[in-house]
């Protein structure tokens, strides 16, 4: 496991988070010399497509431009 300063991580976080995910090495962060946090790679998660998910499991029942509450809109 890799320690660095908090001013080191504070100027290269991005990169640093970078590196412990393509790693998957923790990375520890310290203050003064003592260990302030762990930063480590999240589990893999399965990739499931978003586009096209609810395809299918959404079905619109009447008009949904007009619908019942049509007749107590007052207009300007």
């Amino acid at each position: 496991m890799r320690a660095v300063l908090i001013s080191e991580f504070k100027a290269r976080c991005i990169q640093m988070l970078k590196e412990v995910q393509r790693s998957r090495t923790p990375l520890t962060v310290t203050l003064r010399g003592r260990p302030m946090v762990t930063i480590q790679p999240c589990a893999e998660a399965e990739h499931r497509p978003q586009l096209g998910t609810l395809r299918g499991s959404v079905e619109i029942r009447g008009d949904i431009v007009h619908g019942a509450w049509d007749d107590d809109w007052e207009e300007p």
